[in-house]
């Protein structure tokens, strides 16, 4: 069992920059995929950014590349979004999940999930 809790989300204008964390409990969470998704109002959950259990591979939504990360520390329990160059678009409830091998695959295949954090960027 894994247990998610997001924290990170605010209010910023666009251009800004972001750091959303996902903490986890469970002794084996150093061995699932994290994946980062968000819900805009009248949206569907969507894919945003995910790692894998190690940190070795990612998978990047095409409309945050060159501008989201992601990262890990397994030592903490805890994986990291930063969000750079903040868009209006970008606003949305972000969550994180977990699942083991489920690196780049849609929301109905994740295991555990988060609360969420509220992002809104204003122009």
């Amino acid at each position: 069992q894994v247990q998610l809790v997001e924290s990170g989300g605010g209010l910023v204008q666009a251009g800004d920059s972001l750091r959303l964390s996902c903490a986890a409990s469970g002794r084996t969470f150093s061995k699932y995929d994290v994946g980062w998704f968000r819900q805009a109002p009248g949206k569907e959950r969507a894919r945003v950014i995910h790692i894998n259990w190690n940190g070795s591979g990612t998978y990047i939504a095409d409309s945050v590349k060159g501008r989201f990360t992601i990262s890990r520390d397994n030592a903490k329990n805890t994986v990291y979004l930063q969000m750079n160059s903040l868009k209006v678009e970008d606003t949305a409830v972000y969550y994180c999940a977990a699942g083991r091998d489920r690196l780049g695959l849609p929301e109905a295949f994740w295991d555990y999930w988060g609360q969420g954090t509220q992002v809104t960027v204003s122009s």
